[in-house]
């Protein structure tokens, strides 16, 4: 699978994704050749490029869920910039609250972690897709914080506005954005501070919702500043917006940057926890798929290893087949590799995890959970840890 660009893209190439309109009607299906007429669409829809699947490249796989997190993404994206121009001019968003109900209803109840799959963003529809992400999250996180439905509504709804004062930032700054001066800094959060008037309008019976904003912004000012209050009343509400944000900014693909992957995004936040609440931190990590077995993964120490038990008490410090001798190590036995944990995660193009579950059930007799059906203990061999 590779990423080609809008003006790359040529008659013949198979789509890796499917493309939907903004009501969620399927264009074009995986698998599908693109078209003249198709090209044109992503012209029109001012996508930045497709990922695309390679000649001989065969189909990977691709759960429902996942196929609905991304047409959710698609049809929401396009419900938020509608909701944003009614914000700016009328002071209302009558469909935020729907939208903040099948945010909860997708996200803000499952017993399981998901696939967080990132969306390509154009100049043109950044911040609506960083909106939706960002809410998702926090969807994800504050239900397994297990705070209150109406607490987990005012901090989505947050999420879905935060950023709308961004849309008048001047496109000089706009430029910079891969690398911006301190200069640009200040100017970005002037018009972040001046879209919260547009939430203070339209959400006029919600106070909380401008609050939260407001809070998580003095907290991100402290940070790059370097001024932070480790004592300072933040609400829990800033604290998930705070997280969910810096999540999704770094990890996000878009025309002026690569981006960062989930699993160094996560090492970033949990080893910043005066900056990023060690709970709220957790809790993402809870929520979504990072080290799953099959994965591949570079260790600190510049080895290479598949994952074959997840660790849920240090995501970072998992079971892993390596691939220099075929040991197997335990990366949570702090006695022997306290110094050793994941670097980082090998993925496919679309930083989604690849992973043969019949290849893992066959070698490993994983479960359908994806954990083995007998202990870590039993199924290190004692001998291969000596030899590692």
């Amino acid at each position: 699978m590779i990423f080609v660009k809008q003006s790359d893209l040529k008659e013949g190439m198979r789509l890796a994704k499917p493309i939907y309109d903004k009501k969620g009607v399927l264009l074009y299906e995986r698998d599908s050749k693109l078209t003249r007429q198709g090209i044109e669409s992503v012209r029109n829809f001012n996508i930045i490029g497709l990922y695309i699947l390679e000649p001989a490249e065969p189909l990977p796989p691709l759960s429902e869920e996942d196929i609905m997190f991304e047409k959710f993404q698609m049809v929401s994206t396009f419900a938020i910039q509608e909701e944003w121009k009614t914000m700016r001019e009328k002071n209302k968003a009558p469909n935020i609250p729907n939208l903040v109900s099948q945010i909860v209803k997708n996200y803000g109840r499952l017993d399981h972690k998901v696939n967080f799959v990132q969306s390509l963003r154009s100049q043109e529809d950044k911040y609506y897709k960083h909106a939706l992400n960002v809410a998702i999250l926090c969807a994800l996180i504050s239900h397994k914080m297990n705070i209150k439905l109406a607490e987990q509504n005012d901090v989505i709804t947050c999420a879905l506005v935060h950023d709308i004062g961004k849309l008048d930032i001047p496109k000089e700054v706009e430029m910079n954005a891969a690398d911006p001066t301190e200069q640009d800094e200040d100017t970005i959060a002037k018009y972040e501070t001046l879209g919260f008037q547009y939430i203070e309008q339209t959400f006029d019976g919600m106070p909380q919702v401008k609050r939260i904003a407001q809070q998580a912004q003095r907290q991100r000012m402290a940070i790059r500043t370097g001024t932070v209050d480790k004592n300072a009343k933040v609400s829990t509400g800033a604290k998930i917006l705070m997280v969910a944000d810096k999540f999704d900014s770094i990890t996000a693909m878009n025309e002026h940057a690569e981006p960062t992957s989930e699993i160094s995004a996560v090492r970033y936040i949990l080893e910043h926890p005066d900056e990023y609440d060690s709970t709220v931190a957790d809790a993402l990590v809870d929520s979504i798929n990072l080290l799953v077995p099959g994965c591949t993964v570079e260790l600190t120490n510049g080895d290479k290893g598949l994952v074959i038990t997840e660790n849920h008490k240090n995501v970072l410090k998992p079971v892993v087949l390596m691939f220099s001798d075929n040991s197997i190590i335990d990366l949570g036995q702090e006695l022997i590799y306290g110094h050793l944990d994941v670097k980082d995660v090998m993925k496919t193009m679309d930083n989604r995890v690849a992973v043969d579950r019949g290849a893992m059930e066959s070698m490993f007799g994983m479960n359908k959970s994806g954990s083995s059906d007998d202990s870590v203990e039993e199924a290190i061999d004692p001998a291969d840890l000596a030899d590692f």
